[in-house]
């Protein structure tokens, strides 16, 4: 997919954002460019200080380092509309990622909250809560492309419970497979799916068309999508002929 050098480059961002750690082979393949346009990208972004060129690819600059996250308000609308269809004493299943981090917040007023996740991120910020949810860690091998643990270890905690939900973000939707990603460990997503009675896609409407090679989710696990008023009806209607139930929040034209 073809870009122009100034929306390539922030898109690059956008991808680091997600995945933590990308390839110069995975960035070309995904642009439709040579790997040498790519290395120029990353070297003029990383002169700009705003990543870290490693062999055969780049990465995020470390936290420490970096300023403060901020949540963006198309992922505060998103949140506040995903936190509508979590009840009292629910049990759920938060994955990692910054749109889901998002949820947080919004969980400070929910009762008997059960919460599992794989994330450290995740896990910190629901100690801080003031309605103090019950909070259960995946446990695993720790991953630091995806900021999780993974693992069989986690995947066989996960199947000794059962869950009303699970909250998901996506790296890209497919239109015709399902949430897809650079990441190959795609299989602990895909046992928090099985063992929840909801599954809960949870992604601004950029992500829509986004083809990455590895598919997460497939349609037939997804229940739910919440995006953002930028999806265009046609697309609309395609992601609902699945059978998925699409939410869309407004605003988020304003929002920017």
């Amino acid at each position: 997919m073809s870009r122009r050098t100034p929306a390539r480059r922030e898109e690059i961002l956008s991808l680091l954002e997600e995945q933590g750690e990308i390839s110069v082979e995975a960035l070309a393949h995904y642009f439709a460019t040579s790997e040498v346009t790519i290395r120029k990208d990353l070297a003029l972004l990383e002169d700009a200080g705003r990543l870290i060129r490693r062999y055969g690819g780049a990465a995020l600059i470390p936290r420490e380092q970096a300023e403060p996250a901020r949540i963006s308000p198309i992922k505060q609308r998103i949140a506040h509309e995903a936190r509508r269809r979590i009840r009292d004493h629910a049990r759920i299943i938060i994955d990692s990622g910054s749109t889901t981090a998002a949820l947080i917040p919004e969980l400070e007023d929910v009762l008997g909250l059960v919460a599992m996740t794989n994330s450290l991120m995740v896990a910190n910020a629901l100690r801080e809560l003031p309605s103090h949810p019950s909070l259960l860690m995946t446990g695993g091998t720790w991953d630091e492309r995806s900021n999780s643990f993974q693992g069989q270890i986690a995947e066989q905690v996960l199947r000794a419970y059962d869950f009303d939900q699970l909250f998901i973000g996506a790296d890209g939707i497919d239109l015709e497979r399902g949430t897809t990603t650079f990441n190959e460990l795609i299989r602990l997503s895909q046992v928090m799916a099985e063992v929840a009675r909801e599954v809960v896609v949870m992604a601004e409407a950029d992500k829509v068309g986004r083809r990455m090679p590895n598919l997460e989710l497939d349609w037939e696990a997804i229940d739910v999508l919440i995006t953002d008023d930028r999806l265009e009806p046609a697309l609309r209607e395609r992601i609902t002929a699945r059978g998925v139930e699409l939410v869309v929040v407004e605003g988020a034209g304003e929002a920017g």
